[in-house]
């Protein structure tokens, strides 16, 4: 073999590697939009990676995942759904509050998207079927603002005599109207006067329990917001500083010491969206996806808490609960 033939197929031979690797396929990309932070939002996140493994992928091997948090600025929301979409990646999951659904449904319409909300995402404007959604959307109702009735009603049943009744609301949630409404019936059902306290920031939540301390409200329910649920140690601690019974909607607050929680499981809602992006990534169109909707509502009673309260918890509502905490 001639001299220079050798070193042509040896260059050759050197360049195959580098050719087989330009040749593999770039991985998917799923854009994560969360109205959140992120550390707070770990098990969510958790979740949702969970469902996206039982789809078949997994981040970093056959999934590339861009992340965009909007760290509680719900107005910040569009620019970042903006931004996913001239990425172009190949799903959005908008996460946090239905208003990263709406963002995201604002900035594309080719895109698809897997949405979490908190409340009938028909009302809200997300789809307007649930079990056939139109368009490019479809996603998961974690049901959670729509139990505000419940919650008011178990609180009553642990606290019979409680005349006066506080929700704490952040005047940004998309459905912060609706629950208003809701707790205002329920309350007046039970012949109780209601408090509507208002919280945007968490210093907000400190000041809105020193007013509920000040104005010896018997009981508290939180409604349903990330703002809320990124500060529910703080909550939990400023419940047990003013001695407050209070009504939560995630497990997670009666786990870390609240008195009582009743509501679906946002892990599970989340876990969802991960299966359902995971699909999409394998071809499924989001109008053929219904929106899942939950089926099961978990009462939970930290007995440690309420013995702390100094409150019996009356047998029948013992008896119900679905776990309870010693």
């Amino acid at each position: 073999m001639k001299r220079r033939d050798f070193i042509t197929l040896l260059g050759a031979a050197a360049a195959w590697p580098f050719a087989a690797r330009a040749q593999q396929p770039a991985l998917p990309v799923i854009g994560y939009l969360n109205a959140g932070t992120p550390a707070p939002t770990g098990f969510p996140v958790a979740a949702f990676r969970r469902g996206l493994s039982e789809a078949g992928f997994d981040e970093g091997q056959n999934v590339a995942i861009e992340y965009r948090w909007a760290e509680g600025h719900y107005d910040r929301l569009p620019a970042l759904a903006a931004d996913l979409v001239r990425r172009r990646v190949a799903v959005i999951a908008a996460t946090g509050s239905p208003a990263a659904g709406s963002a995201t449904k604002a900035a594309t319409t080719s895109i698809p998207i897997v949405f979490s909300s908190g409340s009938d995402p028909v009302k809200l404007g997300l789809v307007s079927s649930l079990s056939r959604p139109d368009g490019n959307l479809t996603g998961v109702n974690l049901y959670s603002a729509e139990l505000i009735t419940k919650q008011l009603d178990l609180l009553h049943e642990l606290l019979p005599q409680a005349g006066n009744v506080a929700v704490l609301v952040n005047p940004a949630a998309p459905y912060v109207v609706q629950e208003a409404e809701d707790a205002r019936a329920a309350v007046r059902a039970h012949g109780q006067q209601l408090e509507i306290m208002q919280a945007s920031t968490p210093r907000d939540i400190d000041a809105s329990f020193a007013a509920i301390a000040q104005q010896k409200i018997n009981a508290v329910l939180i409604a349903t917001d990330l703002l809320f649920t990124q500060n529910s140690d703080r909550i939990v601690a400023l419940a047990a500083r003013h001695a407050v019974p209070v009504m939560h909607y995630l497990r997670e607050y009666a786990a870390a010491g609240g008195l009582m929680s009743y509501g679906t499981s946002f892990s599970e809602g989340y876990r969802q969206v991960g299966v359902y992006t995971g699909r999409i990534l394998k071809g499924a169109k989001p109008g053929d996806l219904p929106v899942v909707q939950p089926t099961k509502f978990d009462l939970v009673i930290n007995l440690k808490t309420a013995k702390t309260l100094g409150l019996t918890i009356p047998p029948t509502l013992l008896a119900r609960a679905d776990e309870v905490i010693e």
